[in-house]
C-alpha cells in the first residue's frame, strides 16, 4: 500500500484491514489455545499427554508399568535442563500439533529421533550407575550416536506393548 502523509505508512483501510488480521488471528490463535487446553502443556501432569486422544493407550500403560511410582512423562522424554527442557516441549509440541491436524503421523505413533536422543539422555540420568559399563557417554553428559539405546531391550518399559488405534 502507498503511503499516506495524513495516516503515517497505512491509509485508513490499511489500518482497517490490519487490525482484522490481527484480530482474526488473535480469535482464532485464543480459541484453538483454549479448545486444545493449552496451558495444561505448561504443566508435568501427565494427564496433559492425553488430551490428544492417541496417547491414551501409552498413557494407561504407564499407569500400569515399573515406572510409574518413579518418573512421569516429562522425566523421560523431556530433558532435565531448564532450557532445554522448555525448548525440547516447545518443539515436540509444535510437531504434534501439526501432526494431529493434519492427521500426517505414523501409526502407531513413532518417537522422533531428537525425542529418542532425549529419551536415552533421560535412562542414563536415573540409571547411569547401573549401565556405565554397558553405554558409554560422550563428555558433557548426552547420548553418543552410535551407543546401544536402552529401548533396544525396554522397548516396553514405559508404555507397554507398541499399540495403536487400530491394534
Amino acid at each position: 500500500m502507498a503511503a499516506s502523509p495524513k495516516n503515517g505508512t497505512f491509509g485508513a483501510k490499511g489500518q482497517i484491514l490490519l487490525a482484522a488480521l490481527v484480530g482474526l488471528l488473535a480469535g482464532v490463535g485464543g480459541f484453538t489455545f483454549l479448545y486444545a487446553e493449552g496451558l495444561s502443556y505448561m504443566s508435568s501432569d501427565p494427564k496433559a499427554c492425553v488430551n490428544c486422544h492417541i496417547m491414551q493407550p501409552q498413557y494407561d500403560a504407564w499407569q500400569k508399568g515399573s515406572h510409574h511410582a518413579v518418573a512421569t512423562c516429562v522425566d523421560c522424554h523431556l530433558p532435565h535442563s531448564f532450557f532445554r527442557k522448555w525448548f525440547a516441549k516447545g518443539l515436540s509440541g509444535f510437531h504434534d500439533s501439526k501432526a494431529f491436524t493434519f492427521q500426517d503421523f505414523h501409526e502407531p505413533i513413532m518417537i522422533q529421533p531428537t525425542m529418542s536422543r532425549i529419551l536415552q539422555e533421560s535412562c542414563l540420568h536415573c540409571h547411569a550407575a547401573l549401565v556405565h559399563d554397558l553405554v558409554a557417554m560422550r563428555t558433557g553428559g548426552h547420548a553418543d550416536e552410535d551407543e546401544v539405546r536402552c529401548v533396544h531391550c525396554h522397548r516396553s518399559v514405559g508404555h507397554g506393548e507398541t499399540t495403536g488405534l487400530g491394534r
